[in-house]
Formats: C-alpha cells, sequence, structure tokens
C-alpha cells in the first residue's frame, strides 16, 4: 500500500515543519567523527541536538529527549556502557530510538553487540547492505527488509542507490539523493540522527524514516548541483537541508 508520489511530498514537508515547529531533542550516542556533522545536520532541520556519553549524565539527558540514536561507529567501552544505559532510561520514559548498527559487517564483536540491541525494541535501524547482511543473513533485496522489519518489529531502512524503508506490512523505494553523499564522512550517520528527529514528531514509524531519507536525498541534489566536490557538498547539503520547502520536496521528491 503506497501514497500517490505528491501525498507524500506533502507528508515529507508536514513531518519537517513540525520538526521545525516544535525543535525536538534529540541525544545521538555516535562515533568521535561524526558528532560536529550529525549536530549541524539536525541544526539545520530544526532539531536540538546532544552528544553526551557520560555515565553521570546520559540518563537524564535521554529522558529529556524527544528521540535517541545509538550508534556502533565508536565502539568503545564507553559508548557500549552509554548504550545500555541511555536504552535503560528510553524505554522507562518511551522515548522511541534509531539503531544505527555502523561496520558490524567488518567485526563479530559489533554484530553480537548489535543483535542485543535489536532485541531491545528500536523504533527503527538504519543501515547498508553490508550491514544488513551481517545483521539479519540476507540480501538486501525489498522483500528481505519486509521480512526482516517485520521479524523484529522495527522499521528497516535499507540505504544504497536507492533506499528500501520497510515495516512488514508497507515498502517504499526512495530514489533521492546524490553520488557525493557517499564521499563525506559521517553523512549516514547524520541521517539516522535526521530519523531520529522526525520519529520524535511522526508517530509512524515508517513515514519518519521516509521523510528523513527522502528530505536528505532531496537536499543532496540540490547540493550536488552547485557543488565542487565533497568539501563545498558537505557544507552545502546543510544549507540546503535548511531551506527545504513543500514546493521543492513536490518537484523533486522519487518515492514509489
Amino acid at each position: 500500500m503506497h501514497a500517490p508520489v505528491g501525498d507524500l511530498a506533502d507528508i515529507v514537508a508536514d513531518v519537517l515543519a513540525r520538526v521545525r515547529d516544535r525543535a525536538p531533542r534529540v541525544h545521538c550516542i555516535t562515533n568521535s567523527v561524526a558528532q560536529n556533522y550529525t549536530a549541524n545536520v539536525l541544526l539545520a532541520a530544526g532539531a536540538v541536538p546532544s552528544m553526551t556519553v557520560s555515565p553521570e549524565e546520559i540518563a537524564s539527558f535521554v529522558a529529556a529527549a524527544n528521540a535517541l540514536l545509538v550508534n556502533l561507529g565508536t565502539f568503545d567501552a564507553e559508548r557500549r556502557s552509554a548504550a545500555d544505559a541511555a536504552l535503560g532510561a528510553a524505554e522507562a520514559a518511551r522515548v522511541p530510538w534509531v539503531l544505527d548498527p555502523v561496520f558490524i559487517d567488518r567485526s563479530p564483536g559489533r554484530a553480537a553487540f548489535a543483535r542485543t540491541l535489536l532485541a531491545r525494541g528500536p523504533a527503527a535501524v538504519r543501515l547498508n547492505l553490508a550491514e544488513f547482511a551481517a545483521l539479519f543473513g540476507s540480501d538486501g533485496s525489498d522483500e528481505a527488509a519486509a521480512r526482516a522489519a517485520k521479524a523484529c518489529s522495527a522499521v528497516v531502512a535499507l540505504t544504497g542507490i536507492a533506499d528500501i524503508v520497510a515495516d512488514g506490512a508497507r515498502r517504499a523505494i526512495v530514489r533521492n539523493g546524490h553520488p557525493l553523499m557517499g564521499l563525506v564522512t559521517a553523512m549516514g550517520c547524520a541521517g539516522s540522527a535526521l530519523l531520529g528527529a522526525t520519529l520524535a514528531v511522526e508517530a509512524d514509524a515508517w513515514l519518519a524514516a521516509i521523510a528523513a531519507l527522502a528530505a536528505l536525498g532531496v537536499a543532496g541534489e540540490i547540493a550536488g548541483a552547485s557543488a565542487a566536490g565533497p568539501g563545498s557538498f558537505a557544507v552545502a547539503i546543510i544549507d540546503a537541508l535548511h531551506r527545504l520547502d513543500r514546493a521543492t520536496l513536490r518537484a523533486r521528491i522519487k518515492v514509489t
């Protein structure tokens, strides 16, 4: 069951408008390389980022947040402990959270830890094809994504040349984006954080994931049209996301 593209464009625009109006707090446990860029993407979208992993304060930060991101990019003892404390607080406060199992295809320890996190009930899992294979033991087809989403009772946002968003009953393909997005460190991590921001204002996690991926993809297309390379692109996509409006989404969104 899919809404017409025009309707989806309006849904995405509505979700982004709510992010800007409500300024949701998104707490991010993410890798050290990604923190600054992730924070700037969230601010450009209208959300409020926080990043602490301090054991003395992370529970209070998460309890006061509107969404949580758990990103495994920096797989150190401090962040593993922080993830456990953060999820305890999120569960108690019913804060929706996103799992981003970065590089689990390269480390059995990461993959095992990601499986324990998956069992704790994320609202969404955002990952690439290699990570999907490591976590779910399957190829990255839209049918496999749908099966995985149903099995873990979470939205699966599988990113690649085209992004698949599945919740077990519904599937969508997002075809927005630009090749330079793959040449900017933390682009995927920032996208997962943006998904946290949309989850904070949209109870339907499937629509929230479509909104985040489509918005970032459209912003990437706009940035890519003027960027000289990945350096200027990294700045331009933040500007494009900040300026993104309903008319632009209606003209550019490619979701089926």
